[in-house]
């Protein structure tokens, strides 16, 4: 799957971080960011789901066509 943050559109909340850990994180701004290698082919399950926590949808997370 592909994972897509809107950094126009986030606003720092950090649900992400806090619903899938070991994918996401908040730079040095508070803005998310992925973990480096969660850029493509993310298995965690709760991936989905820290996208819909995010407050302002600024998460997409698609998935991977061959």
């Amino acid at each position: 799957m592909d994972i897509d943050i809107d950094q126009d559109v986030c606003i720092g909340a950090g649900q992400c971080a806090l619903a899938a850990p070991g994918v996401f994180t908040q730079d040095d701004d508070g803005y998310s960011s992925l973990l480096p290698g969660q850029e493509n082919g993310v298995t965690d399950p709760m991936v989905r789901e820290a996208a819909r926590a995010c407050p302002v949808s600024a998460i997409t997370v698609r998935e991977r066509t061959a």
